[in-house]
C-alpha cells in the first residue's frame, strides 16, 4: 500500500539525478539542503494546519456515521486528518527536485524489491508525489481534500525554498 514519498528520495531519486546532472560537491550540498529544508518546513506547516482545524479522521467518522465495524488498511496515525503529511512533504520534496532538475524524470523506486513486488517506475517527480498522496485515500486515512490540498500546500513551501538564494564559496 505505500508509495514513494520523500522519505525514500534518497534512495530512489538523488544518486541518479547528481550524476546524470553532473552537479559538483556544491550543486550536490545546494540539493540536499534545499530539499531537507522542504522536508522540514512541510512538516512545520502540516501539523501547524492539522492542529489549527482538528478534523476527524475518516475512521471516525465512518464508525460513527456509516458502519461501526469499518476500518482502513492502513493504521490510521494518531492526530487530526487535515492535511495529509506524506502529500505535504513529498510534494515538498519532489517538486524541489522538478525545479532543481526538470520535471520529467525516469526514477525506479526498489523500496518493495525485498518483498517480491515488482519495482514502481515514474516519468516525473509530480507523479511520484501524486502516488505518495492518493496512496493514503486507498489506505482508508484520509479524505480526498486533504490529499489535493496538502499537494498544493507542499507545492507552495517548494517554492519558497527554490526560490532561495544559497552562499556557494568561502565565509568571509
Amino acid at each position: 500500500m505505500s508509495a514513494v514519498d520523500a522519505s525514500r528520495l534518497g534512495d530512489i531519486a538523488w544518486p541518479s539525478q547528481l550524476r546524470s546532472n553532473g552537479l559538483d560537491l556544491a550543486g550536490a550540498a545546494e540539493c540536499y539542503l534545499k530539499v531537507g529544508i522542504a522536508v522540514s518546513d512541510a512538516f512545520v506547516t502540516c501539523w501547524d494546519t492539522k492542529y489549527r482545524y482538528n478534523l476527524l479522521r475518516a475512521v471516525t467518522y465512518i464508525r460513527s456515521l456509516i458502519d461501526d465495524q469499518w476500518s482502513p488498511l492502513l493504521a490510521t496515525p494518531p492526530f487530526p486528518e487535515f492535511t495529509s503529511g506524506h502529500s505535504v512533504q513529498s510534494a515538498a520534496a519532489f517538486q524541489v527536485m522538478a525545479d532543481l532538475f526538470g520535471d520529467e524524470q525516469q526514477l525506479v523506486d526498489h523500496t518493495h524489491d525485498a518483498r517480491g513486488l515488482t519495482p514502481r517506475a515514474f516519468i516525473s517527480f509530480s507523479r511520484c508525489a501524486e502516488e505518495a498522496a492518493i496512496s493514503r485515500l486507498y489506505g482508508g486515512i484520509y479524505f480526498r481534500p486533504a490529499i489535493d490540498l496538502g499537494l498544493d500546500q507542499g507545492r507552495c513551501v517548494a517554492d519558497a525554498v527554490s526560490r532561495l538564494r544559497l552562499r556557494v564559496g568561502r565565509a568571509g
